[in-house]
């Protein structure tokens, strides 16, 4: 697999965002306030720190001032996806599967890995939501996702990975869009304040599997095992 440019791939991401949102071409998120939504999958995460955290309820609360509309990610909530294990859907319950299976395998994949660390630089966008920008210090975390790959496709174990995409950023959306962005260029003028600010520099020790609703939200999140990342 080719490794990506993280910063001229979240540039170009947030070019053609940038243009869609003031032409009011963004895409409308219908099922966030949805009741009946019971879209449930198991996701492999990184949780940031909470100072960090904090920096970026700074830049939300600068956008809710501007359009308090959208759906704002509270600090529970702010998360990297790993790798999503099994991609949500309609009628999923871990109570299906063997988790004590998915735990082995992921301590398998595990065994090489050392802490590293992310840093949260600038923000990005798509044409459904905003994003925090998140840089890799080395290979580590790909190397990670690349065994992943790996051991899941050779076992029997219920799995989506890539399905939807490849995953290889270490990015965490903190905005989607649910209803009209009415100050458009407003809007717009936010995230480009925001475009290279420095939310902080964290190592990850631990990585959570959980099972989750789309979004993360942390009363539909059951945390089923932390892994502590010793090397």
């Amino acid at each position: 697999m080719s490794k990506i440019n993280l910063g001229h791939h979240y540039n170009t991401l947030y070019q053609t965002a940038r243009k869609c949102i003031l032409e009011n071409n963004y895409q409308l998120d219908a099922l966030i306030d949805a009741e009946d939504d019971l879209r449930q999958g198991i996701t492999l995460r990184i949780c940031p720190p909470e100072t960090v955290k904090n920096n970026i309820q700074t830049f939300l609360k600068t956008l809710k001032t501007v359009d308090g509309h959208q759906y704002y990610y509270p600090n529970s909530d702010i998360h990297i996806t790993v790798m999503s294990i099994i991609s949500c859907y309609s009628g999923f319950d871990s109570n299906q599967i063997s988790v004590a299976d998915y735990i082995l395998e992921i301590e398998s994949c595990l065994k090489t890995v050392q802490p590293f660390q992310i840093q949260f630089k600038g923000i990005t966008a798509s044409p459904s939501c905003v994003m925090i920008q998140g840089f890799l210090k080395d290979d580590t975390l790909n190397s990670f996702r690349n065994t992943l790959r790996k051991h899941f496709k050779r076992s029997a174990l219920q799995q989506s990975l890539d399905v939807r995409y490849t995953i290889e950023t270490a990015h965490a959306t903190v905005v989607r869009f649910k209803s009209p962005i009415v100050h458009n260029t407003k809007f717009v003028k936010v995230l480009d304040d925001f475009r290279d600010f420095d939310f902080g520099t964290f190592t990850v020790q631990n990585i959570e599997l959980v099972q989750n609703d789309w979004y993360q939200r942390k009363d539909k999140v059951n945390i089923l095992n932390t892994f502590k990342i010793e090397g």
